[in-house]
């Protein structure tokens, strides 16, 4: 989960800014976390603890205010009794990847992802951004390689991820939606050779560069294994520290260090 989050304060100083080119200093001074990291990690904590999905977004969501939330996610977030607004956006798609680094068969990885979504982003194409960046982390943590990825999210959701990151990238912009923005991210995973290039894809294709960014990321720690120390001591860095303690507490427990890539486990 820590190669989501690191997607996201990479992307984050681009989303008002796009960037059309993979040749960017990583980590940006004015890099931040922002509501994907937050919201990734409340999602990590109910894993954790068995709190509902519902409680620890609102608990994470209602601590970090100020962390870039959408106009209607906030009004959701501060609501007396929130409920779920029939929401497509792209925010059921960023907090999910826990969901694949925990849970074991395709099955309950596809009954959490709703589960994650559907508290607020209710929406059919919503519920299937969440499900379909879960599944590509739990195909790519299980060892499938690029090409089964590919055809299973491609098939099973419809995406058209036969394009390339070359062919999006002219006429991409700026999207909230799941629908125009998970088959990009996980796109820009498959056009990769590592996890920064990864990174560094999804961010030059100058949509929402964070959100993209987070989705890739997390996919890509999946499937290419632990992000770099450098990487990893950067986000504990830019974290506050009781959001650091819950991610270290997660990669703790589901921690897929070790794993063989020519070994597939499912």
């Amino acid at each position: 989960m820590i190669g989501a989050i690191a997607g996201d304060i990479i992307g984050s100083v681009y989303e008002a800014r796009p960037m059309k080119s993979k040749d960017f200093p990583l980590f940006d001074p004015h890099c931040t976390f922002t509501d994907d990291s937050a919201l990734t990690i409340a999602v990590a904590l109910a894993i954790l603890t068995g709190k509902s999905y519902r409680d620890t977004i609102l608990e994470i969501g209602r601590r970090y205010p100020h962390a870039g939330y959408g106009g209607s996610f906030i009004r959701w977030l501060m609501s007396d009794n929130p409920r779920p607004y029939n929401s497509w956006g792209n925010g059921a798609a960023m907090r999910v990847s826990p969901v694949g680094f925990a849970f074991d068969t395709v099955e309950e990885v596809l009954e959490q992802a709703r589960a994650t979504a559907v508290i607020s982003h209710d929406h059919p194409e919503g519920i299937k951004g969440a499900q379909a960046t879960a599944l590509a982390v739990f195909l790519a943590r299980k060892g499938h390689d690029k090409e089964e990825i590919r055809e299973n999210i491609g098939e099973r959701f419809g995406y058209d991820l036969r394009r390339s990151v070359d062919e999006i990238r002219p006429a991409y912009s700026f999207r909230i939606s799941c629908q125009e923005t998970v088959p990009e991210a996980i796109v820009a995973f498959l056009d990769s050779a590592s996890y920064e290039d990864a990174v560094r894809n999804a961010i030059s294709l100058g949509g929402d560069s964070d959100t993209l960014a987070c989705i890739t990321g997390g996919v890509a720690e999946a499937y290419y294994g632990p992000v770099p120390e450098r990487i990893r001591s950067k986000v504990r860095e830019y974290l506050p520290s009781p959001l650091w303690k819950i991610t270290e507490a997660f990669c703790r427990v589901y921690s897929r260090s070790g794993w063989n890539r020519n070994e597939k486990r499912i």
